[in-house]
């Protein structure tokens, strides 16, 4: 099987926050998870209700076999 080396392959998670969770909390783990895991955010969603639900991706590095 061949791969495309320009083709990226990204790992995603899925965080739920209650409507009782804070803007400020949100923020300091979204921040803690991309400092120390090196994740992005990619989609957030707020509910009607006030649930959150934030997507975060990183990138997926594939060392060749070999090196």
């Amino acid at each position: 099987m061949t791969h495309n080396m320009n083709e990226s392959v990204w790992e995603f998670r899925e965080l739920f926050f209650s409507r009782e969770t804070g803007l400020e909390e949100t923020r300091e783990l979204l921040t803690f998870k991309a400092e120390r895991g090196r994740w992005e955010l990619d989609q957030t969603r707020i509910y009607r209700d006030g649930r959150k639900k934030v997507r975060i991706r990183r990138k997926i590095i594939r060392v060749p076999k070999g090196c």
